[in-house]
């Protein structure tokens, strides 16, 4: 290696030192009473309440430059030959004018059956305690919804959710929170019957420090006559700490 080489790789090394230094890579575990996804029971083999699901996850953040990468994981049950769900994004964080911006991509797997396979683009905007985010699949399918793996001739592609969101410290140590998301799905779906919905979550946690904190809200969506028990309310307790 010539001298303009070792220095080009040695301002390139100086340069990306602060970027490691100011890396943070932080999880989290959780035990939840009951795993609902856009209103939506994830584990459909039990018709009861409490369905618990061990959840955790890794996050990793790329100093002050906004950008991030990060996995999440929890146990389901809906689909054949599949007992987890794998959750793997990136995006970047940014201000603009009085708003925190978050743009990103997500892709749902689920090993051992890839038919519920499903990704995702994102955007979001957090204004103090409010959130509105939107997200717009790009895969072939929705969670299963079009039958594309199966070689149904249909797609889940452009499926629209919109995401609206409330969360405020009310108490020392006790955050409300508070949300309302609309499934708009793509025309493929809506052919075979299946209506848009909406979902909602109306809850609360207590944070015991530590990163330890237990949540509690009543969670569920509208058309419960055609999803059926899936869509039911229940009240969901989950226990998370923050590593």
């Amino acid at each position: 290696m010539n001298h303009a080489s070792l220095k080009a790789l040695g301002l390139a090394l100086a340069a990306a030192l602060p970027l490691a230094a100011s890396a943070q890579l932080t999880g989290n575990l959780g035990l939840t009473t009951n795993y609902k996804y856009r209103g939506q029971d994830q584990d459909a083999s039990k018709a009861r309440a409490v369905k618990p699901a061990v959840q955790g996850g890794l996050d990793y953040t790329f100093g002050d430059s906004g950008w991030y990468v990060g996995n999440w994981n929890s146990s389901v049950d809906w689909l054949p030959g599949n007992s987890i769900e794998m959750d793997l994004y990136g995006g970047y964080k940014f201000k603009a004018g009085g708003l925190d911006m978050d743009l990103g991509a997500l892709t749902y797997v689920y090993p051992g059956n890839t038919s519920g396979n499903t990704t995702e683009l994102y955007a979001a905007a957090t204004w103090g305690p409010l959130t509105a985010k939107y997200s717009h699949t790009v895969s072939k399918d929705y969670f299963g919804w079009a039958g594309a793996k199966a070689g149904s001739g249909r797609k889940g592609t452009n499926t629209g959710y919109l995401a609206l969101a409330f969360v405020q410290e009310v108490a020392p140590a006790v955050t409300l929170k508070a949300s309302v998301g609309f499934t708009r799905f793509a025309g493929d779906i809506r052919d075979t019957g299946v209506p848009n919905y909406m979902d909602y979550s109306l809850g609360a946690a207590y944070d015991f420090g530590g990163g330890l904190s237990l949540g509690a809200a009543v969670v569920g969506a509208n058309k419960k006559a055609y999803f059926g028990p899936a869509n039911q309310s229940r009240l969901i307790v989950t226990l998370t700490k923050t590593l």
